[in-house]
């Protein structure tokens, strides 16, 4: 009889950021890192005699916290990959929503027929994952092995194991990052213990993705857009500086045409649904010449405050920068805006100077980008 503990990989930046994430292979977030941290714990009590993971980041660093016990290596596993999902690759879910709604609508609940030129079914998952887990099980008889892997790949197996259909959410839903599912594997066939387990995590490791909804975004019209832009300005202005005191809406709607301008798509407008929610505008061309990018301004609608909403617009200026070969990310916030400047921080930006403009004292802070371990 062999034992796997199959493993859901933590919390990784295309979970936070509501992207598809497919094959993406982007870094592991702060709470991540937090629910590999319970993760190790809860395995310094299980010894395990061998680790297989996808070779995918996020699969892998999330093994090293079983690995590092009994000084294991992590053993990569492409067949354990996530489902890649072509196209969509790196596509947030907010716009995928309004653009192909029924194409989401079957990734979702109708996966058996979901298809998409470019990417893999979802029996094309389950057959290669399923190989791959067959083949680690025969390799590792009478042991105990933990196998990290993905969120959809997961779910494929384990409804081939338990005879539930995919289509039933709600007998089987995705596991959460670092659940955990025991099989044991006898006379060529997977038994389940217990299926995603996250006992392990304390309540301030568990978060709702489904609490900040999927935003969208589109290019924001700058002839018709303008009394929006200068309304989220004012908003803004009132909450850092305390009033309308120096506030002069013309040059920063200037500034937005200019950036719009210069790369369409650089200042977008988020909605939830048809609602607005927010505002975003970067500076394609500030900061070019020493490889980082700057926003020029973040805007969320009040009820859109709070719900961990905010990194979803981040995700826009990371995502437009990183391809641009940027190697960080900039901005302004006023020092007394505490709000603002606990909110940057938590998103791992750090200062790296003092300013003074508008009338108030500025912090620069600073985020890097493509550095795995501080994402």
């Amino acid at each position: 009889m062999t034992e796997i503990y199959l493993i859901r990989h933590a919390q990784a930046e295309g979970n936070r950021y509501h992207m598809m994430q497919g094959h993406w292979d982007g870094g592991v977030t702060a709470l991540g890192r937090r629910q590999i941290e319970a993760l190790a714990q809860r395995f310094r009590a299980i010894p395990v005699d061998a680790v297989y993971a996808s070779d995918l980041y996020r699969a892998l660093v999330t093994a090293e916290a079983v690995a590092c016990r009994g000084g294991l290596p992590v053993r990569p596993v492409k067949a354990l990959r996530e489902i890649n999902v072509g196209p969509w690759e790196g596509k947030f879910f907010g716009d995928l929503k309004h653009s192909s709604p029924e194409a989401i609508e079957s990734f979702l609940h109708d996966p058996d027929h979901w298809s998409l030129e470019g990417a893999e079914t979802y029996a094309q998952v389950t057959a290669r994952a399923m190989s791959a887990l067959k083949e680690i099980a025969r390799a590792n008889e009478g042991r105990r092995v933990a196998v990290v892997s993905h969120g959809i790949t997961i779910r494929c197996l384990l409804s081939q194991i338990l005879g539930i259909t995919l289509q039933q959410t709600r007998q089987l839903p995705i596991a959460g990052n670092t659940a955990v599912s025991l099989l044991r594997w006898e006379d060529g066939r997977f038994l389940a213990e217990y299926i995603s387990d996250d006992s392990h995590l304390d309540e301030s490791c568990r978060v709702d993705w489904r609490r900040a909804g999927d935003l969208r975004a589109e290019p924001l019209d700058t002839k018709c857009g303008r009394g929006y832009y200068e309304r989220c300005y004012a908003d803004a202005w009132v909450f850092a500086h305390g009033d309308l005191s120096g506030f002069a809406p013309e040059p920063y709607f200037d500034a937005a045409r200019g950036h719009q301008r210069a790369l369409p798509g650089s200042v977008l407008r988020f909605y939830d649904e048809d609602r607005s929610a927010g505002l975003l505008d970067l500076d394609p061309l500030r900061g070019s010449h020493a490889g980082y990018g700057w926003i020029s301004f973040l805007y969320l609608e009040p009820e859109y405050r709070g719900r961990g909403c905010g990194v979803q617009l981040l995700a826009r200026a990371y995502s437009l920068f990183r391809s641009q070969g940027r190697r960080s990310v900039r901005l302004h916030v006023a020092q007394d805006n505490r709000t603002a400047r606990a909110f940057y921080q938590r998103e791992g930006f750090r200062q790296i100077g003092r300013e003074t403009g508008g009338g108030a004292r500025l912090l620069l802070m600073e985020k890097r980008l493509g550095v795995r371990d501080d994402a």
